[in-house]
């Protein structure tokens, strides 16, 4: 077999019986590295501290993996105007907060003939938010409901980011060291 020391010098071609009593005389593992390699390859490494750090690399990597979340709202193909101007409230509050959103039209009885009445109705939210956001699938019907995803922007989704990194500061005034703000309760009967 061929073997690696532990800096990755190269050590040779040796028998197994040689690796090994190398291995015990300096105290560490031998490691087999490329097993379909001819002659096989074997490391002289510490095995117990590699898997504590290839550990600490994929905790790591996991942390600095993003998230995505996905919102959804759901409207009607007749909803009033106040409630529209609601619910794209909160789709514009999702889109900023850097999450997608999936946005649902359901259709009951005859609304199922009109289709058209949801796909102007997702055609105007996705150009109302057009800035924040945009189409990530477009929209299409599924059987008694219509469906669409909104994705927010690359710089939404990177103020999100570092906003959500701003919110874990202390929010109350006394915590952040400035001195609280009274509320005068008193009424003045003249």
């Amino acid at each position: 077999m061929r073997l690696v020391g532990p800096e990755g010098e190269q050590v040779g071609i040796v028998p197994l019986e040689r690796a090994l009593q190398l291995a015990s005389d300096v105290d560490l593992d031998l490691v087999e590295v490329a097993p379909m390699a001819r002659p096989p390859v074997c490391k002289l490494m510490d095995f117990g501290k590699f898997k504590y750090e290839s550990a600490l690399k994929a905790r790591e990597a996991r942390r600095n993996q993003q998230q995505t979340v996905i919102k959804e709202m759901k409207l009607r193909p007749k909803i009033d105007p106040h409630d529209y101007e609601t619910k794209k409230g909160h789709v514009v509050r999702f889109l900023k907060a850097g999450d997608k959103v999936k946005v649902t039209i359901m259709f009951r009885g005859r609304e199922q003939s009109r289709p058209e009445l949801g796909f102007r109705l997702l055609r105007r939210l996705s150009e109302e938010i057009s800035d924040l956001g945009f189409v990530e699938a477009s929209p299409k019907q599924d059987g008694r409901n219509m469906i669409m995803v909104l994705a927010p922007h690359r710089a939404t989704k990177a103020a999100a980011a570092t906003a959500g990194h701003r919110s874990r500061e202390p929010r109350d005034a006394e915590a952040a060291g400035a001195p609280a703000a009274t509320a005068d309760t008193s009424t003045s009967a003249e």
